[in-house]
């Protein structure tokens, strides 16, 4: 009976595991593939980023963004710019010698319209559109037209020149599609992308990538220095356009790219939205230009030695050279040789981090700055206000006929260089290339420590001009014929 017995069970065992093996085996397969599939989702469901995944299969690679593009193309429009430019038909026209014998006679040409054009986003749906400063500068006219064909006459809201940013209202008449704005601090090396724009005329196009580097500086087209890099394809004509992450919402504004012969290398950047809402912002309250919060002090970046003579474990974040007499940082006693780490707990790798971190904010806000100090880490509470008029600094206006007319110089008597506060809008000194910030060190051969030396150099009766700037610790050589 026994033997009878452990027969049977092993039959019964036999034809489970014959019968059923594939089916169990598929089973688990099945739990591997949504375990696999979930894994991370579930750990910390309020974490979005821990959502993201790699493609896990052959039918997740063959999925497409058509439906994606097709929620988001309609927000993005082409703008045209249109301007009268004059022709001169002589080439000694305005040379000063020959004037001085014929005379301001030469016939003057008639003017003819250039025209230029970029593309744009619908970030309300009441019409406001972002696009780029050098898409719509010194344009007469401005126009926009949707992806259905309607066109449209913009006014402009704000234009700032040195964040490469300027916001357009169209009167439509109706409820445009409008692209919401998202947090451009969640993006991650890696994250999909889309840039939509209009391409070198050709109509409005789509391509795709990831996101290859956030917090790129440098990249010559402003002063702006925390763009963010994709290989998406990006062309002329693209600028203004969207870049958008795969939730549909806008990330970026398409607005430069690397290259040597005028064509996509894969090396795009983009302005971060973060930086698009806090101009919109100033836009939405009547603003014409972006106005910068002040924290009245200068910095430079952390180097090896410098954080190695500190204690500091890896160089970052952006050391307190200078602390202005009057301001934010002296009322919250911030000093030189400070190194800020953190602004409200996000780190920043350098100056132009600092910088783009102060822009997101307004003025009056207050803010948290990580500040390491004699080998301990403290918090400073800072208070942002507005840049200080040039009378208030005790500053003095460069007039007259040189490459530095307009420029606001502050004489801290500090004897290394001469800062330039500010620069009037439209003037030589802003037209030379001038910012800001910059230190006038040398003019024309001469050692410039205060104010009355850089008046006295540009009073002098020349035509050649050879300088020596301080931008950011950079030391810039330059000689120009004004």
């Amino acid at each position: 009976m026994g033997h009878r017995f452990f027969v049977q069970l092993c039959s019964a065992l036999l034809f489970v595991s014959v019968f059923s093996g594939p089916l169990i085996a598929q089973e688990q397969n099945s739990v591997l593939s949504e375990f696999l599939k979930s894994f991370g989702q579930n750990a910390e469901p309020e974490n979005q980023q821990l959502k993201k995944r790699v493609p896990f299969n052959q039918g997740d690679m063959q999925l497409s963004f058509a439906p994606l593009v097709r929620q988001t193309a309609p927000s993005v429009v082409n703008v045209y710019a249109e301007r009268m430019a004059s022709q001169r038909n002589s080439p000694f026209e305005g040379d000063p010698f020959f004037e001085q014998f014929f005379g301001r006679s030469f016939n003057q040409a008639p003017q003819r319209m250039q025209s230029s054009l970029g593309s744009g986003v619908i970030i309300d749906k009441g019409g406001v559109i972002v696009t780029n400063f050098h898409v719509i500068e010194g344009a007469d006219q401005i126009k926009i037209a949707l992806s259905d064909g309607r066109e449209f006459q913009c006014a402009v809201m704000l234009a700032d020149k040195e964040l490469d940013l300027a916001v357009l209202k169209v009167d439509a008449g109706a409820d445009l599609p409008a692209l919401p704005m998202g947090n451009s601090d969640t993006l991650e090396i890696g994250d999909l992308v889309l840039a939509i724009g209009n391409p070198f005329g050709v109509g409005q196009t789509t391509t795709s990538g990831i996101i290859s580097a956030t917090a790129r500086s440098q990249i010559g087209v402003s002063d702006f220095g925390f763009f963010i890099q994709t290989d998406a394809s990006i062309n002329p004509g693209n600028s203004g356009g969207a870049l958008i992450g795969m939730d549909g919402q806008l990330l970026g504004i398409n607005s430069a790219i690397f290259s040597r012969g005028g064509g996509s290398n894969g090396i795009g950047f983009a302005i971060p939205s973060n930086m698009v809402k806090a101009v919109v912002a100033q836009a939405a309250n009547g603003e014409k230009k972006f106005i910068r919060p002040w924290i009245g002090a200068e910095f430079e970046p952390v180097t090896a030695e410098i954080a190695d003579a500190l204690g500091m474990e890896r160089p970052f974040g952006a050391i307190v050279t200078r602390v202005a007499k009057t301001g934010p940082s002296k009322d919250a006693g911030l000093k030189a040789g400070d190194v800020v780490l953190a602004v409200n707990g996000t780190e920043v790798q350098h100056p132009d981090a600092l910088g783009y971190r102060l822009l997101v904010h307004k003025t009056g806000e207050k803010i948290e700055l990580s500040v390491r100090r004699q080998a301990k880490t403290v918090v400073v509470p800072v208070t942002l206000t507005t840049r200080p008029d040039a009378a208030s600094l005790g500053t003095l206006i460069v007039e007259g006929k040189s490459p530095f007319a307009g420029a606001a110089l502050v004489d801290d008597g500090e004897g290394n260089g001469v800062l330039i506060s500010d620069i009037a809008r439209g003037s030589p000194a802003e037209n030379t290339g001038f910012q800001a910030g910059d230190r006038i060190v040398a003019l024309n051969g001469y050692e410039m420590t205060n104010a009355d030396d850089v008046l006295r150099a540009t009073a002098q009766e020349t035509r050649w001009w050879r300088f020596t700037i301080n931008r950011n610790g950079a030391i810039m050589k330059q000689m120009l014929r004004f």
